[in-house]
C-alpha cells in the first residue's frame, strides 16, 4: 500500500490576495501507479473539462479549468465532490475554509474584507455535489484507491510579507509553506510514501529545504534538473520519495491540489473585490496580478487611507 501526497499552489505571482497552497493525500494499492489514476478512475473522473459530464468531474491543472472572469463550475465540482467523498459538505465560504484549512479561519477575523463575508456554495448553483461525490467514492473503492484528505494553507499578504522578510525570496517561502504542509500530512502515515510537488518558482535544488522539514532524515539526491528533482529519505520500513516536477499537474493528486488552491483563492478574491466595490464607485475587480494590481491600488488609495488599512495588510511585497 502506497500513500501519495500531491501539492500545488495558486496565487504565487499576484501582489493582491492570498497565496494558497494545497495538498491531497491518497492511498493506493500495489500495482497502481500515480500515472494510472486517470484510467482507473475514468468512470468518475475526466482529464479535461470537455470530457466531463454525465456525472464525471474534471480533475486537471486549475489554469485549464478556470480563466479570470469565467465560471468556477469545473473547479467547484471537483473540489466539492472530493470533499463530499470525505464526508464534508460545506455550505459556505467559512465552511469550506474550516474543511480545508481549519487553523486558517481564525486568521481572517482581523482582515476587513472577510468581515461578514460568507459566500454560499456551490457558487454555480448546482445541487448534485453529493451524487458526484458518491460516484467518485464508489469508483475509488472499486479499484482500491482512497482519497484520504484535502488540506490547504492560506497565506494572506501580511503573513506573506512577514515570511518573506525572514526567508528572503518567494520561491523559498513557497517551499517552506508547501513542505511544512506535506510534513504535517506525512505524520502518522505508514510507508512507503511519495510526495509530488510542482516546481517552486524555478528552483531545482530542494535537499536543504527537505532537511529542514524532515530533520531526522538523511536526504538522498536522485537527480536535480529543470524538469525533475528527486529525493529519497527515511528508514527502510518507511521510505519517502519526494519529486518536484515541471508541469506536475499532469499527476491527478497534484491537479486536485491545484484546483483546491485556485477555488479557495478565487472565493477570497470575491470577498476582496466586493469589499472595495462598496467603498469605491465604478471600481473594476482585479485578479491581483502585478500590472492590474497597481491600477487597482491606485484607484482605492483614497478609500484605503480613509479606512485606515495599511499596505502591509493589503499589498504583497513581491
Amino acid at each position: 500500500m502506497l500513500h501519495v501526497i500531491g501539492t500545488d499552489e495558486a496565487g504565487f505571482g499576484p501582489n493582491l490576495g492570498p497565496l494558497v497552497v494545497s495538498a491531497t493525500v491518497w492511498q493506493m494499492p500495489g500495482g497502481i501507479g500515480v500515472e494510472d489514476l486517470f484510467d482507473r478512475l475514468a468512470a468518475a473522473v475526466a482529464p479535461t473539462a470537455a470530457e466531463a459530464g454525465a456525472g464525471r468531474i474534471a480533475i486537471a491543472d486549475s489554469k485549464k479549468l478556470y480563466q479570470p472572469g469565467g465560471s468556477l463550475r469545473h473547479l467547484e465540482r471537483g473540489v466539492l465532490a472530493g470533499l463530499a467523498s470525505l464526508g464534508h459538505s460545506p455550505a459556505s465560504w467559512r465552511g469550506l475554509l474550516e474543511a480545508l484549512d481549519p487553523a486558517g479561519g481564525a486568521g481572517t477575523a482581523e482582515i476587513p474584507w472577510y468581515a461578514g463575508y460568507d459566500q454560499p456554495i456551490p457558487v454555480c448553483g448546482e445541487n448534485d455535489t453529493g451524487t458526484r461525490g458518491q460516484r467518485f467514492l464508489d469508483t475509488c473503492r472499486a479499484v482500491g484507491v482512497r482519497l484520504c484528505a484535502i488540506r490547504s494553507r492560506v497565506v494572506e499578504p501580511h503573513a506573506f510579507n512577514a515570511r518573506l522578510a525572514r526567508c528572503g525570496n518567494k520561491s523559498t517561502l513557497l517551499s517552506e509553506v508547501t513542505l511544512g504542509l506535506a510534513a504535517e500530512l506525512t505524520g502518522g502515515l505508514p510507508g512507503p510514501l511519495s510526495i509530488i510537488c510542482d516546481k517552486h518558482g524555478g528552483r531545482n535544488r530542494y535537499a536543504d529545504m527537505l532537511a529542514q522539514h524532515f530533520p531526522e532524515a538523511f536526504i538522498e539526491i536522485h537527480g536535480e534538473s529543470r524538469h525533475r528533482s528527486a529525493y529519497r529519505f527515511g528508514p527502510a520500513e518507511r521510505r519517502i520519495d519526494a519529486a518536484f516536477l515541471s508541469n506536475a499537474e499532469r499527476c491527478l493528486p497534484v491537479a486536485l491540489a491545484s484546483m483546491a488552491s485556485k477555488y479557495l483563492r478565487e472565493l477570497a478574491m470575491r470577498a476582496f473585490n466586493g469589499y472595495w466595490a462598496e467603498h469605491v464607485s465604478d471600481l473594476r475587480p482585479t485578479a491581483g496580478y502585478p500590472q492590474d494590481a497597481r491600477r487597482f491600488k491606485k484607484e482605492i488609495a483614497a478609500a484605503q487611507e480613509r479606512l485606515g488599512i495599511s499596505d502591509a495588510m493589503l499589498w504583497r511585497a513581491r
